[in-house]
């Protein structure tokens, strides 16, 4: 199995669950981990044979704009299922940090994994 990795992701949402937070965006960083099999791409330096991340970015910017969640929980889950589903993505790993929701650390966050990952036994 191969990975295509999208790291520090900056995206800007409406997040949180506090009166407050329902009225600002808020910065959302997040990790990605999508398996795929770079192969059938690397063999014909075809980027229509892989999961192309600028594409996969966009969309995840337009997801993080059209939606708004109290729980970054939820923004992780539902992000992963439009994922998995839109680009036919068998595993994933998702890491979704918000930076200064607590003041004494840099980020608090979530990571989730879903589908099967190819290979695993």
């Amino acid at each position: 199995m191969d990975l295509v990795l999208i790291e520090s992701l900056g995206v800007d949402t409406v997040i949180g669950v506090y009166d407050w937070e329902r009225t600002i965006t808020q910065r959302l960083v997040l990790d990605l981990a999508l398996a795929t099999d770079v192969r059938p791409a690397a063999a014909d330096d075809d980027i229509a044979l892989t999961l192309d991340y600028a594409d996969i970015s966009e969309r995840i910017e337009a997801f993080a704009a059209a939606h708004d969640f109290a729980l970054v929980e939820t923004f992780a889950e539902r992000l992963a299922d439009t994922l998995r589903e839109e680009f036919g993505i068998a595993w994933l790993r998702l890491t979704v940090r918000k930076p200064g929701a607590v003041p004494a650390a840099a980020a608090v966050g979530v990571q989730i994994e879903r589908g099967a990952r190819p290979g695993a036994a």
